[in-house]
């Protein structure tokens, strides 16, 4: 699918203010011990493996030429590196941007969880001792908001605000699916349908003023 620099309406949809709706890119963060071996990887912060410097390099080529308004990331250093070894090492640090608090399953994996649970899908079951799916979506609401802030749409929380056109969010697995689902205006489980691999790159915009993935896990 497209990166998303050159999509839409040849007379693209407006904000209130006569800009374009904005657009947001999502990257995740490279490749981890942890991620590797497939472990749940919330608070801890655990640095990029070689191959996840060599990941997160590799995707600026997949961002490509695009000027950005605003660069956000995650506090934790492996989506801080991330944003660095792309080429933004003073992105602005949201603290509400860090990855699923799994609490109990840190550092375990779903086969370890689901030998003592079988079925257990989090999701459905949440995790115990840690943030519920609603706590996590209520985190990516804020950022879709901001991002959203001054274009007259339904998560426009600050309809005063200057509009921007092009923001991007380096940040974790988990969060940027449950952020993708919320932009769509989906229920934050849905997340579930949306496979993210480590340092690919999306795109979220518009189709008109419906709310779209514009490209996804590149």
């Amino acid at each position: 699918m497209s990166n998303g620099e050159n999509f839409g309406p040849a007379v693209p949809d407006l904000t209130p203010s006569g800009t374009r709706l904005p657009r947001l890119w999502l990257l995740r963060h490279g490749e981890t011990e942890w991620s590797r071996e497939g472990n749940y990887t919330g608070l801890t912060d655990i640095p990029l493996t070689s191959e996840g410097e060599a990941q997160a390099e590799a995707a600026r080529a997949k961002i490509g030429p695009v000027t950005f308004d605003r660069v956000l990331t995650s506090p934790l250093i492996r989506a801080r590196r991330t944003a660095e070894l792309v080429g933004y090492p003073d992105a602005e640090v949201v603290p509400h941007a860090h990855e699923w608090d799994y609490g109990d399953n840190e550092g375990r994996n779903s086969r370890q969880v689901r030998a003592e649970n079988p079925g257990y899908l989090i999701w459905k079951d949440g995790v115990p001792n840690g943030e519920t799916l609603a706590q996590v979506a209520e985190r990516a609401d804020l950022i879709i908001s901001s991002v959203q802030a001054g274009c007259g749409t339904e998560m426009d929380r600050d309809p005063e605000a200057t509009p921007v056109e092009k923001v991007l969010l380096v940040a974790h697995g988990h969060f940027l699916r449950i952020l993708a689902a919320r932009w769509l205006g989906l229920a934050p489980e849905m997340g579930r349908h949306f496979a993210l691999s480590t340092a690919a790159v999306c795109t979220l915009g518009w189709d008109k003023h419906t709310p779209a993935v514009v490209g996804w896990n590149l």
